[in-house]
């Protein structure tokens, strides 16, 4: 079935090779992306030039996740030409890399803002479109950082993300009654494919980062980041999270996992997010609402 998808952060990395495998599958895909006149005029340009030479539906769409007003402008435009929207990927963050200690409070702040504010902003936007449809569905990008293994030097992104996908559980209740569904993936730790490590951002503290660098973890850096390359195996193509997605969102409705993990690392996320999500369906039957375990159809 042909669906109306928004996609965040879709300008590079994760975000556009999603729009374009849900585009291939026969999707009317908006990629949504900041500053498409400026700063991501190329990734917009790309957008087009792909939809044109594979003849599929794939439009950039103007879209700030820090701007309540973009968002809504954009969900607009999106019912206005559609009637309505069938899918929401929350997939824009941002990642950091360095002492925890050196980041800023305010560096904090701003991670949170992209990785986990964005999201409630743009559900805002989204929701009330969705439960006055009865159906729709919520495809959130978390991470393995979340249950699975926590190396150093990423905490801020970490937390983000944990945040984030605490905010998809408790959504998942209070959404299944109206007939949205929740699906959340968890990629593991990619360093190759898209330059989500190599963008990452840097402590604004950098005397305090320099006491690290300088002292007893002078090297660290790069040392995690070569063990984190170990694990992958060599045939790992991060395009396969884009491809989770769509086989998600392909399926039918009530009929998609709640969690999917695409993690060729192994880092033990998945054994750790099974016994996490079984205690939360035996919870939620011991008070009584098993029903919010499955979208209403």
């Amino acid at each position: 079935m042909k669906n109306v998808i928004l996609i965040t952060g879709a300008s590079s990395g994760m975000g556009a090779l999603t729009a374009r495998e849900l585009a291939r599958a026969g999707h009317t895909v908006y990629a949504s992306m900041r500053d498409i006149k400026g700063r991501n005029a190329a990734a917009a340009e790309a957008v087009k030039t792909f939809a044109e030479q594979t003849n599929t539906d794939m439009r950039a769409l103007e879209m700030d996740i820090a701007s309540q007003p973009s968002i809504d402008a954009a969900v607009r435009r999106i019912v206005s030409a559609h009637g309505g929207l069938d899918v929401l990927v929350h997939n824009a963050g941002h990642m950091v890399f360095g002492p925890a200690e050196a980041f800023t409070a305010e560096q904090y702040a701003q991670l949170f803002d992209t990785n986990v504010l964005g999201t409630q902003r743009v559900n805002r936007a989204v929701l009330p479109v969705m439960r006055a449809r009865g159906q729709g569905l919520l495809v959130w990008v978390s991470s393995s950082s979340v249950r699975g293994g926590t190396p150093p030097y990423l905490a801020p992104y970490f937390a983000a993300k944990a945040a984030m996908d605490s905010l998809a559980v408790s959504y998942a209740g209070e959404l299944a009654r109206w007939g949205i569904e929740t699906a959340i993936i968890v990629p593991g730790a990619f360093t190759a494919g898209t330059n989500h490590f190599r963008n990452a951002g840097a402590p604004d503290d950098a005397a305090r980062a320099a006491e690290y660098h300088n002292g007893p973890y002078a090297g660290f850096g790069d040392e995690l980041l070569k063990g984190l390359a170990s694990t992958e195996p060599p045939d790992s193509d991060v395009t396969e999270v884009a491809r989770a997605i769509a086989d998600v969102v392909g399926r039918p409705h009530g009929k998609r996992p709640f969690r999917t993990h695409v993690d060729p690392a192994s880092d033990g996320s998945q054994v750790v997010s099974d016994v996490n999500d079984r205690i939360r369906a035996e919870f939620l039957r011991r008070i009584g609402q098993a029903g919010l375990l499955q979208v209403k159809v």
